[in-house]
């Protein structure tokens, strides 16, 4: 096993889940994408190691990508390689770097329009970079790819308050959305549940609703077999999505997350309209 596919069979996330359905080759580059962003992740989040060493790290890791790397070990071989046979950009990837180092560091973000910056790096740059490797060919599968991640990170961010919170104090919800109800930075370290805190979360999950109902409308018809992983993700978080939304966001004493039926279910589906469409 490549030390790309022993991170990813490791980490058991829900992409790695979704991309089960792709042919070998494209899945195969796949789980070296996401080994990628599963080091570049790891290296800004490990606490065990010094500030200056993790940015260190991803410094090296984007010099490396943007002008070769002097002693490549097998992963940044294995990245470098799908990147001429994908034709990635690296900016791209280098987005998903910069990212990863907003998060050395605990911030706030004062509207969503500096949130979507973040994200933008986090995860539309995935997306960007992962419509390549699933072979989408339709420009407007970029739009699509955007609006998917926004979704998708947004969807992230309700679901981890607590652990964020618990993480160094990170807070990536909005404080101006926060004032908007008049629920506090102060609130949210306090875990404060009340109907002011339903209110604001539920605003968040109507944002994110509007990107995923973006991204359904603008998904090329030319593109959809090759977005299929994409949409069965999309499925999985709108449907994680719905359960925090029913159970009142209760975010600060339990990870919302989808059974293994629930999720083969969702697969299923997928793996029988590709079968139709074939």
């Amino acid at each position: 096993m490549t030390d790309s596919a022993e991170i990813t069979r490791q980490a058991k996330s829900n992409l790695a889940f979704a991309l089960q359905i792709l042919p070998k080759e494209r899945r195969d580059g796949m789980v070296t994408f996401y080994a990628f962003c599963r080091v570049v992740d790891d290296l800004a989040d490990d606490p065990q190691r010094p500030l200056a060493a993790r940015e260190a790290d991803l410094l090296a890791w984007k010099s490396g990508l943007e002008n070769g790397f002097a002693e490549p070990d097998p992963l940044q071989l294995e990245v470098v390689e799908l990147m001429k046979r994908y034709d990635v950009p690296v900016h791209l990837l280098t987005a998903i770097i910069d990212g990863c180092r907003m998060d050395l560091r605990p911030q706030r973000f004062a509207t969503w329009e500096d949130l979507s910056q973040y994200t933008y790096k986090v995860a539309c740059a995935v997306g960007l970079a992962s419509l390549r490797v699933f072979g989408a060919t339709d420009p407007a599968s970029e739009r699509y790819a955007v609006a998917l991640g926004h979704a998708l990170q947004l969807t992230n961010i309700l679901r981890d308050v607590g652990e964020d919170l618990a993480n160094g104090g990170r807070i990536y919800l909005p404080l101006a959305d926060l004032s908007g109800f008049e629920y506090t930075e102060r609130d949210l370290v306090g875990r404060v549940h009340d109907g002011r805190f339903m209110a604001m979360m539920a605003y968040q999950a109507e944002r994110a609703d509007a990107f995923y109902r973006e991204a359904v409308a603008v998904m090329p018809k030319s593109d959809a077999r090759a977005l299929i992983p994409a949409e069965i993700m999309r499925s999985i978080y709108q449907t994680l999505l719905d359960k925090m939304k029913k159970d009142g966001f209760k975010v600060f004493d339990r990870r919302y997350r989808l059974s293994k039926a629930r999720k083969m279910a969702i697969f299923s589906k997928y793996l029988l309209r590709l079968g139709s469409a074939a």
